[in-house]
């Protein structure tokens, strides 16, 4: 047409270019040369050219041939023109050129034109200006069914019930799309009664009206419900599309319904719309969570349009199915990676205590420069808490501060939590009292951690500000009362917290509850009370209590009770090491070498290995780990010699090694050097070296610390001026100026088991007398 000059008439070139812009398979672009041949455009071919644009997302040429249709004074604008402009704005999402067009209409004089209004109308409310759009719309002297419904339709967008009902209320006839939309958005807010009666009110209901009132169950958690109307769905012969049976699949997940997700996987194939490729992640996602890995992979392998939610959801198969290092593989190779691949990849991480790869990978993604979000920080605050990296746990704080993060309930107790486990309660209750909004696990968190750090009577006073506040306690709450009873042997006021939980809250005491009464009681040398509980407990009592009234007998030298404890205990638990060694120990403690010997054979024979002492320390971001004995460190030389520093400047001070913590039958100058290999003791020879004053010396210990180690450390925070922070698998211990924080409870109880058996007791790092 332009080689022959036809190009020239006006009729022809708009043919050709309707036929070139309606056309999928000639570029947008090649349809504009066209458009430029044209010598004489009318207002039919620059709209032709302007609707292409916005039909193919180019809205922004749109515009910018508008604006050069105004500069060149073509007067070809018509009641078409602009409702395509006003299109464009609204894909935009930009009001200020939606207001710009709306002066245009009014100067051009389109205001009257109702199609002009409702795209404005319309315009306004997919911008979120609800304001000029119900003033439009108020002011409009003609109204459809398109007003009414684009009005209302902004009015959901927003979420506003109220001005959407007053619209509902006021059309002159509801037609199906708007009573759709409000199901939709009663749906969205949590109105499940009244989206139920509007849709059964609906004369008339498509496909839409079904699966909104479905998705409204599934977005409400009322799972069974969503698969109910689904099959009522499908009796009434309505059609399916992959809108709804994503609803209904999600519901399939929550439910762990499998097979009744395989049978709609059967349907989606026999329809023929098993390729869409949220559907095909809505399947992957529904056999992985129900365990189902193998035809979560098969869907997967087979897919050929699979997108970044298909590897994510791939990923949280398998590490919900414990395959991390499949896991690993399969993020590696991932094509590119999003914000929610690497935070499941270090969430799986953390939740499969990989701690240590948890923070290499975290630090992998900070070299990529991905910014994290809120699920992925509690991941790796959690992993610096089970490593004490304190380090990064604070860098991971100050992140936070400085990128404007919301410290949402989640993120806020797990703060507090490390910092509490850490042995940093100026910083939780910094946290604490820095959180705008705080639930039940946060003041767990702080009762608990108050409690461990030897803070008992704060621990006490915050639960008694908790109810003053209105927050109900729950179960764990009292786990952390009667925890805070158990440290400091309040008998009294644990038995009152224990009988306010029953009467007074109304909270069934589980078998934890009942396990810190033994534990409370044992320790206070109550040891027929203790025993008097655990046989009126409800429920059958778990090898923890069992251990913990195992442990009172030892401590306090009811050798009888404990035997038969103990006895008891290897036959529910034969593979658990602490049980072996507390009994063992009791015989030794009475000569019974041939009793111990039996043990050791019992230990060989269930190959029970006895948990070696370990503690770990970190210093300069990195955390290092030593075992009872250990000789592999690096810096052992020196630490060594440090070891030998602190030997005669504790003995300068008073320090007499307790080498009734040794139940080897070995001489006593063995005993004193096998005190001082413990691990704890290595750690902090190691922090004296390697950490500067006044920062303490932190230090987490797998086992209880022993009664010479909690003498030693008290005689080395006096001797170094040091502060010393210990926590072991029960609480924290912090050491200054030769005192600790637990005002010797621990010290005091190991005293008087030492008195009543006058001989060796258990140790944590060394082995059953051979």
């Amino acid at each position: 047409m332009i080689l022959t000059g036809f190009i020239r008439d006006t009729f022809a070139a708009s043919r050709i270019l309707k036929f070139s812009t309606d056309s999928p398979f000639i570029h947008i672009h090649q349809s504009f040369q066209i458009f430029n041949h044209i010598e004489n455009p009318n207002g039919f071919i620059w709209n032709t050219m302007m609707r292409a644009y916005v039909q193919r997302n180019y809205p922004e040429k749109a515009i910018i041939l508008y604006k050069l249709m105004v500069d060149n004074n073509v007067g070809g604008s018509d009641n078409y023109t602009h409702p395509i402009l006003i299109q464009a704005c609204a894909i935009r999402l930009s009001d200020f050129e939606g207001k710009q067009m709306h002066n245009h209409v009014l100067k051009l004089g389109f205001d009257s034109d109702v199609y002009v209004q409702n795209t404005l109308i319309n315009m306004y409310a997919v911008c979120g200006s609800m304001g000029d759009a119900r003033q439009l719309f108020d002011e409009s002297p003609v109204l459809d069914s398109v007003s009414w419904n684009s009005i209302l339709a902004g009015y959901v967008q927003i979420g506003d019930v109220e001005n959407a009902k007053c619209i509902c209320e006021l059309m002159p006839e509801r037609n199906t799309i708007a009573s759709n939309s409000m199901i939709v958005l009663l749906g969205r807010t949590g109105h499940v009664v009244e989206a139920c009666q509007l849709f059964n009110e609906m004369p008339e209901k498509d496909m839409v009206s079904w699966s909104a009132l479905i998705s409204c169950y599934e977005q409400n958690e009322m799972y069974e419900e969503a698969l109910v109307m689904f099959m009522q769905m499908k009796t009434n012969g309505i059609m399916v599309d992959e809108v709804v049976v994503v609803s209904v699949l999600s519901a399939c997940a929550h439910l762990l319904a499998v097979n009744i997700g395989k049978m709609i996987h059967g349907l989606v194939v026999k329809i023929g719309i098993e390729s869409y490729v949220n559907l095909q992640n809505a399947f992957i996602h529904l056999y992985s969570t129900c365990g189902d890995i193998m035809a979560a992979e098969k869907l997967f392998n087979a897919g050929c349009q699979l997108d970044q939610i298909s590897w994510n959801s791939m990923i949280s198969g398998y590490l919900k199915c414990g395959s991390v290092e499949i896991a690993k593989k399969l993020f590696d190779s991932m094509p590119s990676k999003d914000i929610v691949s690497w935070s499941a990849m270090i969430s799986g991480y953390a939740q499969h205590d990989h701690f240590s790869e948890t923070l290499a990978l975290f630090q992998e993604m900070q070299l990529e420069g991905i910014r994290p979000d809120e699920t992925t920080l509690v991941s790796v605050i959690s992993a610096c808490t089970h490593l004490a990296a304190l380090d990064l746990g604070k860098w991971i704080h100050a992140y936070i501060k400085k990128n404007g993060l919301k410290v949402n309930v989640i993120l806020g107790t797990t703060l507090i939590d490390m910092y509490m486990k850490c042995g940093c309660v100026e910083n939780a209750l910094e946290v604490f009292h820095g959180m705008e909004e705080r639930g039940v696990s946060t003041w767990n968190a702080l009762i608990l951690g108050l409690a461990i750090n030897g803070l008992v009577d704060k621990s006490l006073d915050t639960f008694f500000d908790m109810k003053k506040c209105g927050v109900v306690p729950n179960e764990i709450t009292f786990m952390g009362v009667l925890g805070a009873c158990r440290h400091m042997g309040l008998v009294d006021e644990g038995r009152r917290h224990f009988n306010s939980m029953i009467q007074e809250h109304q909270i069934e005491p589980n078998v934890k509850h009942y396990g810190c009464m033994v534990d409370l009681l044992g320790r206070a040398g109550m040891l027929k009370e203790a025993e008097e509980i655990l046989e009126s407990m409800p429920m059958a009592p778990d090898v923890a209590t069992w251990g913990a009234l195992l442990g009172a007998c030892k401590k306090h030298g009811e050798n009888e009770m404990g035997e038969r404890v103990g006895r008891k205990l290897i036959e529910l638990q034969p593979d658990h090491d602490g049980f072996h060694v507390l009994l063992s120990n009791i015989y030794a403690s009475k000569g019974h070498w041939d009793d111990v010997l039996q043990v050791r054979g019992t230990m060989i024979q269930h190959r029970v290995v006895k948990t070696p002492g370990c503690s770990m320390i970190e210093a300069n971001g990195v955390v290092h780990e030593f075992l009872a004995g250990d000789k592999t460190h690096p810096l052992i030389n020196e630490i060594e010699d440090k070891l030998d520093e602190m030997n005669k400047k504790l003995k300068m001070e008073g320090y007499v090694p307790d080498t009734n913590e040794v139940s080897l039958d070995i001489d006593q100058e063995e005993k004193e050097t096998s005190l001082f290999r413990h691990s704890e003791k290595l750690a902090i020879a190691f922090g004296l070296i390697v950490i500067i004053p006044p920062t303490p010396i932190r230090i987490i210990k797998n086992l209880r610390i022993c009664n010479d180690c909690h003498s030693a450390a008290k005689f080395i925070s006096r001797a170094f001026d040091r502060e010393i922070v210990v926590r072991d698998r029960h609480r924290f211990h912090h050491f200054k100026q030769g005192s600790c924080s637990c005002m010797d409870y621990c010290s005091k109880m190991h005293a008087t088991e030492a008195l009543r058996n006058n001989t060796s007791v258990a140790t944590t790092d060394t082995t059953p007398p051979s």
